[in-house]
């Protein structure tokens, strides 16, 4: 699951210090965001004061979502490292490159965050918890979703269903965006698609490779601007497409 398509910010160091790393150091936050100007700052400064490291990937964006994430870097030099796409690529491609830098860095334990402001810090240490215990390999942050606006947990009712049929897997939440792996997982991740399909690809390889996985329950923040975002039926409907083609390959 090599991405090799992306330009390292000049401040973040790939020759960190590997080994001896303890507690929350170990662990590698892989924020990705498009134009998130309004949140990326507090969401990353928050997440490296608690002494995580923070994987920031900026897919392109047209705002000052990269501006911003540097002031931020200026406070937090040693947690905060950044990653740039020249052009907007998707969710699953910046995911991919903020997973793949997170290996290059030296994690243990690296896990998905959106920038948008939906989710909980507080629920870091929660998704991580079962990974450091050595109960599993993969944990998966399930929403409530009856806190879910109507519209919200009709299309992901949905897609928890359609990723039940495809993958034979039955999960509460196959579209979170808070999920938190071992690093030695993540190379075994084969991740095709570019766009919101990935969420769904998660589940598919976590059958295809045997992982363990635990869930566990997660805040969700709801916000104009989180529920503007994510699974909606369009979304849904594109991302069925895609797994209907990925069947046919």
């Amino acid at each position: 699951m090599v991405n090799k398509v992306f330009k390292k910010d000049e401040n973040s160091n790939l020759q960190e210090k590997k080994g001896g790393l303890k507690t929350n150091k170990e662990i590698f936050i892989v924020v990705p965001a498009f134009n998130e100007e309004k949140t990326v700052g507090p969401i990353i400064e928050e997440i490296a004061s608690l002494n995580y490291n923070v994987a920031l990937i900026d897919d392109g964006s047209k705002d000052s979502t990269y501006e911003i994430a540097k002031n931020s870097q200026l406070k937090y030099p040693k947690n905060i490292f950044i990653f740039q796409h020249i052009i907007n690529r998707g969710l699953g491609a910046a995911l991919k490159t903020g997973m793949n830098a997170s290996l290059l860095l030296g994690a243990k334990y690296v896990v998905t965050f959106d920038a948008d402001g939906q989710h909980d810090i507080n629920d870091i240490p929660k998704v991580c918890k079962p990974l450091i215990n050595g109960e599993t390999q993969v944990v998966i942050g399930a929403r409530p979703f009856e806190d879910m606006p109507s519209s919200k947990n009709f299309a992901n009712t949905v897609m928890n269903f359609i990723t039940l049929i495809f993958y034979r897997v039955k999960v509460k939440d196959s579209q979170s965006g808070l999920r938190a792996f071992k690093a030695d997982v993540v190379p075994k991740l084969s991740l095709l698609s570019a766009g919101y399909a990935v969420s769904s690809e998660f589940i598919r390889e976590i059958r295809r490779n045997h992982l363990s996985f635990e869930e566990v329950t997660i805040t969700t923040i709801y916000t104009p601007e989180t529920q503007a975002k994510g699974t909606n039926a369009i979304v849904g409907l594109k991302i069925l497409v895609k797994m209907i083609i990925d069947l046919f390959r």
